[in-house]
Protein backbone atom coordinates (compact mmCIF):
# COMPACT_ATOMS: atom_id res chain seq x y z
CA UNK A 1 0.00 0.00 0.00
CA UNK A 2 1.48 3.22 -0.81
CA UNK A 3 2.91 5.22 2.08
CA UNK A 4 1.14 9.10 2.29
CA UNK A 5 3.64 11.38 1.07
CA UNK A 6 1.89 14.52 2.09
CA UNK A 7 3.26 16.20 5.66
CA UNK A 8 0.82 18.48 7.65
CA UNK A 9 4.06 20.66 8.81
CA UNK A 10 5.42 23.13 6.37
CA UNK A 11 9.76 22.50 7.38
CA UNK A 12 9.98 26.55 6.00
CA UNK A 13 7.49 27.83 8.83
CA UNK A 14 9.34 28.09 12.56
CA UNK A 15 7.31 27.75 15.52
CA UNK A 16 4.48 25.64 17.83
CA UNK A 17 3.70 23.13 15.79
CA UNK A 18 1.11 19.85 16.59
CA UNK A 19 1.48 16.74 14.83
CA UNK A 20 -0.87 13.61 15.86
CA UNK A 21 -0.97 15.12 19.57
CA UNK A 22 2.35 15.73 20.07
CA UNK A 23 3.41 19.71 20.41
CA UNK A 24 7.21 20.79 19.75
CA UNK A 25 8.56 24.49 18.50
CA UNK A 26 10.14 23.56 14.72
CA UNK A 27 13.47 25.26 14.15
CA UNK A 28 15.99 25.28 11.54
CA UNK A 29 18.10 22.47 13.52
CA UNK A 30 14.90 20.33 12.83
CA UNK A 31 15.58 17.33 10.16
CA UNK A 32 13.11 18.54 6.86
CA UNK A 33 11.09 14.91 6.45
CA UNK A 34 12.68 15.21 2.85
CA UNK A 35 15.87 15.12 4.35
CA UNK A 36 15.21 12.49 6.58
CA UNK A 37 13.81 10.42 2.99
CA UNK A 38 17.45 9.89 1.91
CA UNK A 39 17.93 7.43 4.45
CA UNK A 40 15.40 4.90 3.39
CA UNK A 41 18.14 4.13 0.94
CA UNK A 42 20.89 3.71 2.87
CA UNK A 43 22.17 1.38 5.48
CA UNK A 44 24.36 -1.01 7.80
CA UNK A 45 26.91 -1.78 4.79
CA UNK A 46 29.73 -3.58 7.19
CA UNK A 47 27.32 -5.93 8.39
CA UNK A 48 25.94 -6.30 5.26
CA UNK A 49 29.11 -7.13 3.71
CA UNK A 50 30.30 -9.33 6.59
CA UNK A 51 27.08 -11.51 6.52
CA UNK A 52 27.87 -11.53 2.78
CA UNK A 53 30.65 -13.51 3.43
CA UNK A 54 29.52 -15.83 7.06
CA UNK A 55 26.91 -16.71 3.90
CA UNK A 56 30.00 -18.09 2.03
CA UNK A 57 32.00 -19.53 4.39
CA UNK A 58 28.70 -20.95 6.91
CA UNK A 59 25.67 -21.24 4.72
CA UNK A 60 22.54 -20.62 6.02
CA UNK A 61 20.45 -23.62 5.77
CA UNK A 62 18.25 -22.89 2.93
CA UNK A 63 21.01 -21.58 1.20
CA UNK A 64 21.02 -24.98 -1.14
CA UNK A 65 17.50 -23.78 -2.53
CA UNK A 66 15.89 -21.26 -4.89
CA UNK A 67 14.38 -18.27 -2.98
CA UNK A 68 10.75 -19.57 -4.15
CA UNK A 69 11.36 -22.96 -3.05
CA UNK A 70 12.68 -22.32 0.21
CA UNK A 71 9.66 -19.82 1.06
CA UNK A 72 7.28 -21.89 -0.52
CA UNK A 73 8.22 -24.57 2.18
CA UNK A 74 8.66 -22.74 5.14
CA UNK A 75 6.09 -23.90 7.97
CA UNK A 76 4.56 -21.09 10.13
CA UNK A 77 4.45 -23.46 13.08
CA UNK A 78 8.03 -23.30 13.01
CA UNK A 79 7.48 -19.40 13.79
CA UNK A 80 4.56 -20.18 16.47
CA UNK A 81 7.34 -22.46 18.35
CA UNK A 82 10.12 -19.80 18.33
CA UNK A 83 12.05 -22.26 21.36
CA UNK A 84 11.71 -24.96 18.79
CA UNK A 85 13.63 -22.38 16.25
CA UNK A 86 16.15 -21.74 19.06
CA UNK A 87 17.03 -25.23 19.06
CA UNK A 88 16.81 -26.26 15.31
CA UNK A 89 18.50 -23.31 14.05
CA UNK A 90 22.39 -24.28 14.72
CA UNK A 91 23.98 -20.99 12.99
CA UNK A 92 25.40 -18.68 15.80
CA UNK A 93 25.98 -15.45 13.80
CA UNK A 94 27.88 -14.01 16.62
CA UNK A 95 30.16 -17.34 16.88
CA UNK A 96 30.85 -17.13 13.58
CA UNK A 97 32.35 -13.52 13.25
CA UNK A 98 34.54 -14.25 16.55
CA UNK A 99 35.27 -17.65 14.27
CA UNK A 100 36.37 -15.84 10.92
CA UNK A 101 37.16 -12.36 12.17
CA UNK A 102 41.34 -12.63 11.63
CA UNK A 103 40.49 -14.87 8.55
CA UNK A 104 38.39 -12.44 6.60
CA UNK A 105 38.95 -8.58 5.88
CA UNK A 106 34.90 -7.72 5.77
CA UNK A 107 34.38 -10.11 9.10
CA UNK A 108 37.50 -8.79 10.52
CA UNK A 109 36.43 -5.36 9.70
CA UNK A 110 32.67 -5.56 11.22
CA UNK A 111 34.87 -6.88 14.46
CA UNK A 112 37.22 -4.51 14.78
CA UNK A 113 34.41 -1.89 14.96
CA UNK A 114 32.59 -3.44 17.58
CA UNK A 115 35.91 -3.59 19.41
CA UNK A 116 36.52 -0.11 19.05
CA UNK A 117 35.30 1.57 21.90
CA UNK A 118 35.07 5.26 20.54
CA UNK A 119 36.33 8.18 22.28
CA UNK A 120 33.23 10.19 23.30
CA UNK A 121 32.05 6.69 25.57
CA UNK A 122 32.38 7.40 29.51
CA UNK A 123 31.88 4.56 31.40
CA UNK A 124 30.70 5.80 34.45
CA UNK A 125 28.05 8.19 32.63
CA UNK A 126 27.15 4.55 30.60
CA UNK A 127 26.88 2.94 34.22
CA UNK A 128 24.77 5.62 35.53
CA UNK A 129 22.60 5.27 31.95
CA UNK A 130 21.69 1.92 33.36
CA UNK A 131 20.60 2.73 36.70
CA UNK A 132 18.35 5.39 35.42
CA UNK A 133 16.59 2.46 33.33
CA UNK A 134 16.21 0.41 36.83
CA UNK A 135 14.81 3.63 39.22
CA UNK A 136 11.90 4.92 36.76
CA UNK A 137 11.64 0.92 35.35
CA UNK A 138 7.94 0.54 35.86
CA UNK A 139 7.34 3.40 33.48
CA UNK A 140 10.52 3.14 31.43
CA UNK A 141 8.77 -0.94 30.51
CA UNK A 142 4.82 0.41 29.85
CA UNK A 143 6.59 3.14 27.54
CA UNK A 144 8.20 0.50 26.03
CA UNK A 145 5.46 -1.28 25.52
CA UNK A 146 2.50 0.92 24.58
CA UNK A 147 4.62 4.34 23.10
CA UNK A 148 7.36 2.84 21.85
CA UNK A 149 6.49 -0.36 20.15
CA UNK A 150 2.64 -0.31 19.43
CA UNK A 151 2.73 3.32 19.10
CA UNK A 152 5.58 2.61 16.81
CA UNK A 153 3.69 0.41 14.64
CA UNK A 154 1.97 4.07 13.01
CA UNK A 155 4.98 4.29 11.02
CA UNK A 156 3.51 2.77 7.78
CA UNK A 157 6.69 2.99 6.05
CA UNK A 158 8.43 0.51 8.87
CA UNK A 159 5.49 -1.79 9.25
CA UNK A 160 5.84 -2.63 5.58
CA UNK A 161 8.90 -4.57 6.62
CA UNK A 162 7.54 -6.14 9.80
CA UNK A 163 4.46 -7.36 8.13
CA UNK A 164 6.47 -9.85 6.11
CA UNK A 165 8.23 -11.10 8.44
CA UNK A 166 5.21 -12.96 10.27
CA UNK A 167 6.77 -11.97 13.69
CA UNK A 168 3.80 -10.08 14.98
CA UNK A 169 1.24 -12.38 14.51
CA UNK A 170 -1.01 -12.26 17.58
CA UNK A 171 0.16 -16.19 18.22
CA UNK A 172 3.78 -15.54 18.43
CA UNK A 173 4.04 -11.96 19.28
CA UNK A 174 4.39 -12.20 23.07
CA UNK A 175 7.45 -14.56 22.86
CA UNK A 176 8.47 -11.97 20.29
CA UNK A 177 8.74 -9.13 22.29
CA UNK A 178 10.22 -11.25 25.39
CA UNK A 179 12.83 -11.75 22.87
CA UNK A 180 13.84 -8.22 22.47
CA UNK A 181 13.07 -7.51 26.29
CA UNK A 182 15.95 -9.93 26.72
CA UNK A 183 18.11 -7.54 24.28
CA UNK A 184 16.66 -4.38 26.57
CA UNK A 185 17.25 -5.91 30.18
CA UNK A 186 21.10 -7.14 28.87
CA UNK A 187 21.81 -3.73 27.84
CA UNK A 188 20.88 -1.87 31.03
CA UNK A 189 21.98 -5.00 33.43
CA UNK A 190 25.17 -3.94 34.96
CA UNK A 191 28.10 -2.48 32.53
CA UNK A 192 30.13 -5.93 32.47
CA UNK A 193 27.20 -6.53 30.29
CA UNK A 194 27.44 -3.92 27.73
CA UNK A 195 30.89 -3.77 27.55
CA UNK A 196 32.98 -6.14 25.00
CA UNK A 197 32.02 -9.58 25.70
CA UNK A 198 29.06 -8.97 27.78
CA UNK A 199 25.54 -10.21 26.97
CA UNK A 200 24.19 -6.73 26.33
CA UNK A 201 27.06 -6.17 23.92
CA UNK A 202 26.61 -9.54 22.37
CA UNK A 203 23.05 -9.15 21.98
CA UNK A 204 23.60 -6.07 20.47
CA UNK A 205 25.44 -7.41 17.51
CA UNK A 206 22.93 -10.67 17.11
CA UNK A 207 20.60 -8.04 16.69
CA UNK A 208 22.52 -5.62 14.04
CA UNK A 209 23.39 -9.09 12.33
CA UNK A 210 19.52 -10.34 12.27
CA UNK A 211 18.69 -7.04 10.63
CA UNK A 212 21.28 -7.83 8.11
CA UNK A 213 19.71 -10.96 7.18
CA UNK A 214 16.37 -9.62 6.83
CA UNK A 215 17.37 -7.11 4.87
CA UNK A 216 19.07 -9.32 2.71
CA UNK A 217 16.52 -11.85 2.35
CA UNK A 218 13.62 -9.36 1.74
CA UNK A 219 15.86 -8.16 -1.14
CA UNK A 220 16.75 -11.48 -2.66
CA UNK A 221 12.99 -11.45 -2.90
CA UNK A 222 12.04 -8.54 -4.47
CA UNK A 223 14.34 -9.46 -7.26
CA UNK A 224 12.97 -12.45 -7.93
CA UNK A 225 9.60 -11.06 -7.52
CA UNK A 226 9.43 -7.41 -8.49
CA UNK A 227 5.81 -6.78 -7.13
CA UNK A 228 6.73 -8.26 -3.73
CA UNK A 229 8.29 -5.19 -1.75
CA UNK A 230 8.70 -1.94 -3.17
CA UNK A 231 12.36 -0.95 -2.79
CA UNK A 232 11.68 2.49 -4.18
CA UNK A 233 8.41 3.09 -2.07
CA UNK A 234 9.32 2.03 1.36
CA UNK A 235 13.06 2.06 0.73
CA UNK A 236 15.82 -0.42 1.53
CA UNK A 237 14.22 -3.35 4.54
CA UNK A 238 16.04 -2.40 7.91
CA UNK A 239 17.58 0.99 6.33
CA UNK A 240 19.03 4.00 8.35
CA UNK A 241 15.95 5.79 9.33
CA UNK A 242 13.88 2.53 10.67
CA UNK A 243 17.36 1.85 12.59
CA UNK A 244 17.60 5.32 13.55
CA UNK A 245 13.76 5.77 14.66
CA UNK A 246 14.17 2.20 16.37
CA UNK A 247 17.15 3.19 18.83
CA UNK A 248 14.74 6.77 19.53
CA UNK A 249 11.99 4.39 20.54
CA UNK A 250 13.97 3.12 22.90
CA UNK A 251 16.04 6.51 24.01
CA UNK A 252 14.60 10.12 23.43
CA UNK A 253 10.92 8.80 22.92
CA UNK A 254 11.19 7.34 26.52
CA UNK A 255 13.10 10.69 27.98
CA UNK A 256 10.21 13.18 26.52
CA UNK A 257 7.54 10.84 25.28
CA UNK A 258 6.43 8.07 27.76
CA UNK A 259 7.58 8.95 30.91
CA UNK A 260 6.13 12.35 31.17
CA UNK A 261 2.71 11.44 30.19
CA UNK A 262 2.98 9.29 33.22
CA UNK A 263 4.08 12.00 35.46
CA UNK A 264 7.82 11.50 35.94
CA UNK A 265 10.42 13.84 34.79
CA UNK A 266 14.08 12.86 34.48
CA UNK A 267 16.72 15.16 35.34
CA UNK A 268 19.02 17.02 33.68
CA UNK A 269 22.07 14.45 34.36
CA UNK A 270 19.52 11.10 34.07
CA UNK A 271 18.73 12.48 30.50
CA UNK A 272 22.27 13.17 29.62
CA UNK A 273 23.15 9.72 30.86
CA UNK A 274 20.53 7.43 29.55
CA UNK A 275 20.53 8.68 26.45
CA UNK A 276 24.72 8.39 26.27
CA UNK A 277 23.89 4.64 27.15
CA UNK A 278 21.64 4.48 23.94
CA UNK A 279 24.25 6.07 21.89
CA UNK A 280 26.59 3.52 22.60
CA UNK A 281 24.27 1.22 21.82
CA UNK A 282 23.66 2.55 18.45
CA UNK A 283 27.08 2.46 17.76
CA UNK A 284 27.45 -1.17 18.43
CA UNK A 285 24.26 -2.32 16.07
CA UNK A 286 25.29 0.17 13.09
CA UNK A 287 22.97 2.87 13.36
CA UNK A 288 23.72 6.37 13.07
CA UNK A 289 24.02 7.72 16.36
CA UNK A 290 25.57 11.67 16.10
CA UNK A 291 21.38 12.18 16.69
CA UNK A 292 22.17 11.08 20.51
CA UNK A 293 25.49 13.39 20.98
CA UNK A 294 23.55 15.54 22.94
CA UNK A 295 20.07 15.74 24.55
CA UNK A 296 19.26 18.92 22.32
CA UNK A 297 20.29 16.68 19.21
CA UNK A 298 18.23 13.77 20.62
CA UNK A 299 15.63 15.96 21.17
CA UNK A 300 15.25 17.40 17.66
CA UNK A 301 15.53 13.90 16.14
CA UNK A 302 12.72 12.71 17.98
CA UNK A 303 10.42 15.45 17.01
CA UNK A 304 11.48 15.49 13.19
CA UNK A 305 10.64 11.36 13.25
CA UNK A 306 7.39 12.22 14.91
CA UNK A 307 6.78 14.64 11.73
CA UNK A 308 8.56 12.53 9.15
CA UNK A 309 7.44 9.38 10.06
CA UNK A 310 4.25 9.00 11.50
CA UNK A 311 1.72 7.75 8.98
CA UNK A 312 -0.58 4.76 10.10
CA UNK A 313 -2.06 2.09 7.64
CA UNK A 314 -3.71 -0.91 7.84
CA UNK A 315 -1.34 -2.81 8.33
CA UNK A 316 -0.58 -0.82 11.16
CA UNK A 317 -3.88 -1.51 12.56
CA UNK A 318 -3.32 -4.87 12.21
CA UNK A 319 0.51 -5.10 13.88
CA UNK A 320 -0.91 -3.11 17.08
CA UNK A 321 -4.02 -4.61 17.64
CA UNK A 322 -1.93 -8.23 17.49
CA UNK A 323 0.29 -6.60 20.54
CA UNK A 324 -2.77 -6.24 22.60
CA UNK A 325 -4.29 -9.41 21.64
CA UNK A 326 -1.36 -11.23 22.06
CA UNK A 327 -0.15 -10.03 25.39
CA UNK A 328 -4.08 -10.03 27.06
CA UNK A 329 -4.84 -11.83 29.83
CA UNK A 330 -1.37 -13.60 30.09
CA UNK A 331 1.15 -13.89 32.91
CA UNK A 332 2.68 -12.16 34.19
CA UNK A 333 0.34 -8.84 33.86
CA UNK A 334 -2.92 -10.28 32.98
CA UNK A 335 -3.91 -7.37 31.72
CA UNK A 336 -7.37 -7.13 30.03
CA UNK A 337 -7.26 -5.97 26.28
CA UNK A 338 -9.59 -2.79 27.75
CA UNK A 339 -6.57 -2.20 30.19
CA UNK A 340 -3.78 -2.19 27.41
CA UNK A 341 -6.29 0.08 24.90
CA UNK A 342 -6.30 2.63 27.68
CA UNK A 343 -2.72 2.92 28.45
CA UNK A 344 -2.06 3.35 24.29
CA UNK A 345 -4.72 6.14 24.45
CA UNK A 346 -3.39 7.48 27.38
CA UNK A 347 0.56 7.26 25.55
CA UNK A 348 -0.27 7.76 22.02
CA UNK A 349 -2.80 10.23 22.40
CA UNK A 350 -6.44 9.89 20.12
CA UNK A 351 -5.64 10.74 17.27
CA UNK A 352 -2.99 7.68 16.97
CA UNK A 353 -4.72 5.37 19.06
CA UNK A 354 -7.88 5.95 16.69
CA UNK A 355 -5.96 5.63 13.43
CA UNK A 356 -4.90 2.02 14.91
CA UNK A 357 -7.98 0.98 15.29
CA UNK A 358 -7.74 0.44 18.76
CA UNK A 359 -10.98 0.84 20.87
CA UNK A 360 -11.67 4.00 22.73
CA UNK A 361 -11.33 3.12 26.62
CA UNK A 362 -14.05 3.61 29.37
CA UNK A 363 -13.45 5.93 32.16
CA UNK A 364 -12.57 2.62 34.71
CA UNK A 365 -9.75 1.84 32.61
CA UNK A 366 -8.68 5.33 32.31
CA UNK A 367 -8.92 5.39 36.35
CA UNK A 368 -7.06 2.70 36.88
CA UNK A 369 -3.84 4.00 34.24
CA UNK A 370 -4.31 7.36 36.23
CA UNK A 371 -4.00 4.98 39.35
CA UNK A 372 -0.78 3.33 38.00
CA UNK A 373 0.63 6.97 36.95
CA UNK A 374 0.45 7.90 40.65
CA UNK A 375 2.45 4.93 41.61
CA UNK A 376 4.83 5.59 39.82
CA UNK A 377 5.72 9.60 40.64
CA UNK A 378 5.13 8.33 44.08
CA UNK A 379 8.17 5.61 43.65
CA UNK A 380 9.78 7.80 41.69
CA UNK A 381 10.56 10.40 44.14
CA UNK A 382 10.67 7.97 46.98
CA UNK A 383 13.73 6.40 44.72
CA UNK A 384 14.93 10.88 44.46
CA UNK A 385 14.89 11.40 48.25
CA UNK A 386 16.30 8.61 49.89
CA UNK A 387 19.83 6.76 48.28
CA UNK A 388 19.22 3.84 50.11
CA UNK A 389 15.75 2.87 48.78
CA UNK A 390 16.84 3.51 45.41
CA UNK A 391 19.67 1.35 45.63
CA UNK A 392 17.45 -1.26 47.21
CA UNK A 393 14.90 -0.63 44.40
CA UNK A 394 17.30 -0.83 41.55
CA UNK A 395 18.66 -4.37 43.06
CA UNK A 396 15.24 -5.86 43.60
CA UNK A 397 13.01 -4.81 40.32
CA UNK A 398 16.09 -5.87 38.28
CA UNK A 399 15.89 -8.78 39.87
CA UNK A 400 12.34 -9.88 39.29
CA UNK A 401 11.87 -8.61 36.16
CA UNK A 402 14.72 -10.96 35.13
CA UNK A 403 12.57 -13.92 36.91
CA UNK A 404 9.26 -13.04 35.47
CA UNK A 405 10.37 -11.65 32.24
CA UNK A 406 13.14 -14.19 31.34
CA UNK A 407 13.83 -16.43 33.18
CA UNK A 408 10.56 -18.44 34.79
CA UNK A 409 8.79 -19.82 31.71
CA UNK A 410 5.69 -21.07 34.48
CA UNK A 411 5.50 -17.16 35.54
CA UNK A 412 5.06 -16.00 31.65
CA UNK A 413 8.87 -15.33 31.07
CA UNK A 414 10.49 -16.43 28.09
CA UNK A 415 12.37 -19.43 29.33
CA UNK A 416 15.43 -19.43 27.46
CA UNK A 417 18.09 -17.54 25.95
CA UNK A 418 17.56 -16.17 22.08
CA UNK A 419 20.65 -16.01 20.23
CA UNK A 420 18.50 -13.68 17.55
CA UNK A 421 18.10 -16.17 14.76
CA UNK A 422 16.39 -15.74 11.41
CA UNK A 423 13.31 -17.70 12.88
CA UNK A 424 10.14 -15.49 11.59
CA UNK A 425 11.18 -16.18 7.92
CA UNK A 426 9.20 -14.01 5.46
CA UNK A 427 7.23 -15.69 2.66
CA UNK A 428 5.42 -15.57 -0.45
CA UNK A 429 2.35 -16.94 0.51
CA UNK A 430 2.21 -14.54 3.78
CA UNK A 431 2.57 -10.87 2.36
CA UNK A 432 0.38 -9.89 5.39
CA UNK A 433 0.16 -10.76 9.17
CA UNK A 434 -3.44 -11.83 9.78
CA UNK A 435 -5.51 -10.07 12.56
CA UNK A 436 -5.47 -11.96 15.98
CA UNK A 437 -8.38 -12.97 17.88
CA UNK A 438 -8.63 -12.35 21.44
CA UNK A 439 -9.47 -15.99 23.15
CA UNK A 440 -8.21 -15.60 26.72
CA UNK A 441 -10.59 -15.55 29.63
CA UNK A 442 -10.73 -11.91 31.42
CA UNK A 443 -8.55 -11.57 34.50
CA UNK A 444 -8.02 -8.01 35.02
CA UNK A 445 -8.55 -7.15 38.97
CA UNK A 446 -9.15 -10.67 39.74
CA UNK A 447 -5.49 -11.52 39.50
CA UNK A 448 -2.30 -10.36 40.70
CA UNK A 449 -0.94 -8.21 38.21
CA UNK A 450 -1.25 -4.98 36.57
CA UNK A 451 -4.80 -3.97 37.19
CA UNK A 452 -4.59 -5.01 40.58
CA UNK A 453 -1.28 -2.66 41.47
CA UNK A 454 -2.80 0.38 39.19
CA UNK A 455 -6.31 -0.03 41.54
CA UNK A 456 -3.47 -0.32 44.67
CA UNK A 457 -2.14 2.95 43.49
CA UNK A 458 -5.35 4.56 42.20
CA UNK A 459 -6.54 3.83 45.95
CA UNK A 460 -3.35 5.05 47.39
CA UNK A 461 -2.87 7.79 45.37
CA UNK A 462 -6.38 9.52 46.04
CA UNK A 463 -5.88 8.87 49.69
CA UNK A 464 -2.73 10.73 49.80
CA UNK A 465 -4.18 13.65 47.41
CA UNK A 466 -6.82 14.19 50.00
CA UNK A 467 -5.04 13.49 53.53
CA UNK A 468 -2.69 16.15 51.85
CA UNK A 469 -5.78 18.76 50.88
CA UNK A 470 -7.25 18.22 54.23
CA UNK A 471 -3.78 18.89 55.93
CA UNK A 472 -3.69 22.38 53.53
CA UNK A 473 -7.05 23.50 54.66
CA UNK A 474 -6.07 23.13 58.96
CA UNK A 475 -3.26 24.58 57.90
CA UNK A 476 -4.84 27.73 55.74
CA UNK A 477 -7.59 27.38 58.25
CA UNK A 478 -4.99 28.22 61.28
CA UNK A 479 -2.87 30.61 59.78
CA UNK A 480 -5.99 32.93 58.45
CA UNK A 481 -7.34 32.40 62.41
CA UNK A 482 -3.78 33.43 63.35
CA UNK A 483 -3.63 36.45 61.27
CA UNK A 484 -7.35 37.44 61.99
CA UNK A 485 -6.32 37.00 65.58
CA UNK A 486 -3.07 39.37 65.18
CA UNK A 487 -5.45 42.19 63.77
CA UNK A 488 -7.71 42.21 66.34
Amino acid sequence: MPIEKWHPIDPDTYGWKERWGAKFYWTPEHHRPEDLQKLIHTYDVVAAEALDRLDELSPPPYADKSVETNIRESNIEGAIRPEDGEKKQRRDLFELVRKHADKDDKIGRLWEEIHTVPDWVDWEQIERGQKVFWRYGGPCLTTLTFLSLLGGMGSGRTVETLDRTGGFCAKVVKRRLLETTQHTLNVHKDLASIQPGGDGFVNSVQVRLLHATVRKRILEMATARPGYYDVGAYGVPVNDLDCIGTIHTFSSTVVWGGLPRQGVHMREQEIADYLALWRYVAYLMGTPHDNLATPRAAQVMMESLIASEINPTPASAVLANNIITGLAGTQPTYASPQFMAAQSYWLNGKQVSSALKIPPPTLWYNALVLGQCMLFVIMAHLNRWFTSVDEWNIKTFKKVIYKILLHDKAKGGLGYTTRFNFKYVPRYDRMNTEPGVYDQPPRGILKPGSERTALIGLVVGTTLASLGLLAGVKIGGWLLSRVVGHWR
